[in-house]
């Protein structure tokens, strides 16, 4: 019954997110309303009507669904119009937050929502957009626009793939349903062995399935004196005798937990400071509510070009979108968030990449992988509470050579996984000339060019 093209299937999927949207419809109007989520993009998602794409030029249209997903692209994208400067590379983000994102990082280049799955909206999307490659970052498996790319005679690739244990599970129990859309992947680059096990468990084939890597690392920057961090650690008047503890990608209660910890430690250590980078900026304004209780003296990341550094406020809470990682370049003390609740964590890779003192609580399962790496080479500390957290800060104040070797293991260590990101452009490359669009990359053709000199 479940054919590839098979229009029963696509009917019963529709049906499917139709159900799903209507029961979801309630609590996204109150996220809307409370949050100011969802409330653009409505044409794009629904019917597929993203910007029109000019020109003849051949296409590579790449997916991020949010913030984690529209950095990791910044170094591929890169690569890819320096081998291809004859393409066109538009980005899609699902979430707000990844959209505002994608258009300041990524302009002029085209931004838009990515459609929902409905097959009116794909290929309304598809036939404005006329993409040669598909590439989803990490793991979108979307049936209706996976087909309609295949129909419409796209190349499709998940780069960086990941699938966590739960998200296999899910997977698994449907991966009947899934076959056809499997079928339509032409490659597979997947971080580590396990990951790819797993794909390879729900049907990808091994001919379109590598281990590359996490592109993540690559895309970590290293250099605490690169302009962005500068700017930022000017902006807020850190002092160079200054010791940062950056607590990022927070949610509630860790953010709490991070405030007693300064608390308990502010005095006997006046030169540490708080930087707290909640995962959600709507939530600034009930932090400020908590910050004012607290009776700390603290500050908003937005006031400062205003107000600059106010005098004694050893606390900044950042409440704008897209700096985190270079504010992660002023810290030397970490707490990657999401790990103390249900989230199941956040990047740890910058903060490391910095050589900052890194912590977590356990709760890690979407960087099992990475954390699993940084543990077994004493990179990384995990703390279950904010007793131990606080435990955790006090040790990196009191014995700073300790805190130290810590963050230069984290540092070596991301180091040392470099290069994903030339494996993954290098079968991107293939799939492109696969395609019968593109020509030999210029990096190629230099090489070429200049074997032929050497031969003359």
């Amino acid at each position: 019954m479940f054919r590839e093209g098979n229009p029963h299937m696509t009917l019963l999927l529709n049906i499917v997110y139709l159900l799903l949207l209507a029961c979801l419809s309630p609590w996204l109007l109150l996220a809307a309303w409370r949050q100011g989520k969802y409330r653009e993009g409505y044409a794009a998602k629904l019917l597929g009507l993203v910007p029109h794409r000019a020109g003849p030029r051949p296409c590579i249209w790449l997916h991020a669904v949010s913030v984690g997903e529209v950095n990791l692209l910044q170094t591929l994208l890169g690569r890819l119009e320096a081998s291809y400067p004859d393409w066109d590379c538009v980005i899609s983000t699902t979430t707000k937050t990844g959209y505002e994102l994608a258009c300041r990082k990524y302009a002029p280049r085209m931004v838009f929502y990515c459609p929902l799955d409905f097959s009116w909206a794909v290929r309304t999307a598809l036939r404005r957009i006329r993409p040669d490659l598909l590439v989803l970052a990490e793991l979108e498996l979307w049936p209706n626009l996976m087909r309609a790319a295949k129909e419409h005679g796209a190349k499709l690739a998940i780069i960086n793939g990941r699938l966590s244990e739960r998200s296999f599970r899910g997977y698994r129990r449907i991966r009947y349903l899934l076959r056809s859309t499997l079928r339509c992947l032409d490659l597979v680059a997947a971080q580590n062995d396990e990951y790819a096990a797993r794909f390879r468990a729900l049907g990808v084939a091994d001919a379109v399935l590598c281990v590359t890597g996490s592109v993540k690392f690559d895309g970590a920057q290293t250099n605490r004196d690169n302009p962005a961090t500068q700017k930022l650690a000017h902006l807020a008047g850190v002092d160079p005798r200054d010791v940062v503890f950056l607590a990022g990608s927070t949610q509630d209660p860790e953010e709490s937990l991070a405030i007693e910890t300064y608390r308990t430690w502010k005095d006997t250590y006046p030169e540490l400071r708080l930087i707290l980078v909640p995962r959600h900026p709507a939530r600034c304004d009930e932090l400020a509510r908590t910050l004012d209780n607290s009776r700390l003296s603290w500050q908003r990341r937005s006031r400062l070009e205003a107000d600059g550094p106010l005098p004694g406020a050893r606390i900044l809470l950042v409440d704008t979108v897209g700096e985190l990682g270079a504010w992660w370049g002023t810290a030397h003390l970490a707490f990657v968030g999401g790990s103390l609740g249900s989230r199941g964590g956040q990047n740890m890779i910058e903060p490391a990449a910095y050589g900052a003192a890194v912590s977590f609580g356990p709760n890690t399962r979407n960087f099992r992988d990475i954390v699993a790496l940084m543990l077994r080479h004493d990179a990384a500390r995990v703390v279950h509470d904010g007793q131990e957290l606080s435990a955790f800060v006090g040790r990196c104040l009191e014995d700073r050579s300790w805190a130290n070797a810590l963050g230069q293991r984290a540092r070596e260590l991301v180091a040392n996984q470099r290069g994903a990101t030339d494996r993954t452009v290098t079968l991107v490359a293939n799939l492109l000339r696969a395609s019968g669009r593109a020509a030999p990359a210029r990096s190629e053709l230099t090489h070429s060019r200049a074997g032929q000199r050497g031969a003359a």
